[in-house]
């Protein structure tokens, strides 16, 4: 047997914790994660660096927590006993709020943690209410109460009002400064209750996050609920039905540290061996194979791309290791989703599904710096459904792909929900940015004197297109957002077509609302007849909707005095070398190609902006 490994016994039941971190984004959840592992000397001084769990540099820059992790911590209680305890670090970004969702159902409690300057937030409340439907017990904690800016009196009253937690029970503490964070560890000790489970019944285990490892395939992260998990038992994820003996069973601490065995009430990991997340996704539940469980753990679905965009590689030649680089993405990341994809003006790509606007970001920046590529991402666009004459549903996720105007009856785009907390002063530009945007109200709330939380429901379509960026403009940083899916809506909507020397350019063509159209061709084409470069023969560019050309603009030829040798005479010698130069550039615009340049396709995204 391994010396190296550690077993708890079922016997400490009483004595684990299985806890989470929730805030909204830049309120201190990494930091306080880090005092954590401090503290209870999970990890030495020596090796402490700063968000220690956000392993990946994007996470670190962005200060935002894109992958979930989990760490075991043991600890010295005032009581005297050691306590097992599970922290299990969710995602910041409301992109990932299924890996959330996910995360809390492995927990029995959740530290609420709430910046001193900033107070309540859109995704406090979005995370908050994830927690309590998950029935978990929450616990409040004032966050950076050393800055100046803090207000920790007005923030706790914010909390009392939202939560009905006396004031003396809400903890404040400062993650930097290290100032009052054992008292958060004594609190997760006395009110998070201790894991319930038949510790003899049929193994039934939640897959909460998972990552890709060379040498040991798709590593589970697991809560186990039910029964036990062993490395010579074959285990079944219900949903995939993708049978497999794991490699090693083990708990983070928080590198991967193997164990004999993994009890009801534990948290940890299987290496299953596996070579794609996709056999072994988050929200699926494990299970033995030679006695499976009847009933899976409640909750599972799959995760639905909600923005798609093309991504080509900047020189032909390069597509190949684009390919190779999206293949191991996804083996990390089983809700990026590609296909192949051709387009007229930019040759062989992919077209790629992401979760929201951060996930397409992430991934961008990723297949720049670590794989070194040189890509274009067309302009994003959603899925939507199209009822053709014949009443067949179709899904399309490009515009490129919608069929003619003729075929069909009906199209239907996404709609969110949004929530918009912000302060009182900025109400009136943010209700005039989303009227502008087709959203509708539906109510407003006023959890704290000075803010407001206003509720709308708008197509995710208007969304995508720097929504935020310009809510946190109107609002000087201060308004939060945060949405989700509702339903599909039948909407009067056109594919508008951008035409080049009468050429269409699919990878600039979008789908927009009849009574935007006009508006959005003429911007598209001024933007591009700036963009273009001047040719030998003039270039039409040309918007085009429901039929017709909505909006032209020429971009005026390169002249070429062929007059200049021509000096006295008569004048039809001038008519004739004036005469031969038109039949040139007309045979030149036949065969001749304009050369369509990047920022082109990134005109359409900074349309609103400007």
């Amino acid at each position: 047997m391994n010396e190296n490994r550690v077993y708890f016994s079922a016997s400490m039941n009483d004595r684990i914790r299985n806890f989470c971190i929730v805030a909204h984004i830049d309120h201190g959840k990494s930091t306080l994660a880090d005092r954590l592992l401090q503290l209870t000397g999970t990890i030495s001084d020596r090796d402490m660096k700063e968000q220690v769990l956000d392993s990946m540099d994007l996470e670190r820059e962005k200060g935002v927590t894109i992958k979930a992790s989990a760490v075991r911590m043991m600890y010295a209680a005032q009581d005297g006993d050691t306590y097992e305890l599970n922290l299990i670090d969710t995602p910041g970004h409301v992109d990932f709020g299924y890996e959330v969702s996910r995360a809390l159902e492995a927990c029995e409690g959740a530290i609420l943690v709430v910046d001193a300057s900033q107070g309540v937030e859109a995704q406090t409340i979005a995370n908050l209410y994830l927690a309590l439907d998950a029935d978990l017990e929450i616990i409040p904690v004032i966050n950076k109460i050393d800055l100046s800016s803090a207000r920790p009196d007005e923030i706790a009253e914010e909390i009392h009002s939202l939560l009905g937690v006396p004031d003396e029970q809400i903890i404040r503490i400062s993650a930097k400064e290290g100032i009052n964070v054992e008292a958060v560890l004594q609190a997760v000790i006395e009110k998070v209750p201790p894991p319930k489970g038949n510790a003899d019944g049929p193994l039934r285990a939640l897959i909460f996050d998972s990552h890709y490892d060379p040498y040991k395939g798709v590593v589970a992260y697991i809560r186990v609920v039910d029964g036990f998990v062993a490395e010579d038992y074959s285990l079944l994820p219900m949903a995939s039905k993708a049978q497999f003996k794991p490699v090693e069973v083990g708990v983070f601490t928080p590198a991967l540290r193997a164990v004999e065995m993994l009890t009801a009430g534990e948290v940890g990991y299987v290496a299953t061996g596996l070579k794609t997340v996709r056999e072994c996704q988050v929200g699926d539940t494990l299970t033995a194979y030679s006695e499976p469980a009847q009933i899976a753990l409640p909750g599972y679905k799959k995760a639905k791309p909600m923005v798609f965009a093309g991504i080509y590689p900047v020189e032909g030649e390069d597509y190949a290791n684009l390919k190779d680089a999206l293949e191991k993405l996804q083996l990390n990341d089983a809700s990026l989703v590609y296909q192949p994809e051709t387009s007229q003006a930019l040759n062989f790509g992919f077209r790629c599904g992401f979760l929201g606007m951060f996930h397409m970001e992430i991934i961008q920046e990723r297949l720049e710096r670590e794989y070194d590529l040189d890509i274009i991402v067309t302009s994003p666009s959603v899925e939507y459904e199209v009822v053709v004459r014949s009443g067949e549903l179709l899904r399309i996720a490009s515009p490129a792909e919608l069929p003619d105007e003729s075929e069909v009856s009906e199209i239907r785009e996404p709609w969110m929900r949004i929530e918009i907390f912000t302060p009182i002063d900025y109400y009136g530009t943010v209700m005039e940015l989303v009227k502008k945007r087709r959203g509708i109200f539906i109510e407003q709330d006023y959890p704290t004197p000075n803010r407001v939380q206003l509720i709308y429901e708008i197509p995710l379509a208007e969304m995508i297109v720097d929504f935020f960026d310009q809510l946190k403009s109107r609002t000087r940083g201060y308004a939060s957002l945060d949405y989700q899916f509702i339903e599909y809506r039948p909407e009067d909507l056109v594919k508008l077509e951008i035409l080049v020397n009468n050429d269409p350019l699919d990878a600039l063509a979008v789908i927009v609302h009849r009574d935007n159209a006009y508006q959005k061709g003429q911007a598209i084409i001024s933007k591009l007849k700036d963009l273009i470069p001047r040719q030998l023969f003039a270039v039409p560019i040309q918007a085009y909707a429901s039929g017709r050309v909505i909006s032209r603009a020429n971009v005026k030829a390169l002249r070429k005095d062929v007059l200049a040798k021509c000096y006295g005479g008569d004048v039809t010698r001038k008519r004739k070398l004036l005469e031969k130069q038109k039949r040139g550039k007309k045979r030149m615009k036949m065969v001749g190609n304009v050369e369509i340049p990047q920022e082109a396709f990134f005109a359409v995204l900074r349309l609103e902006g400007d």
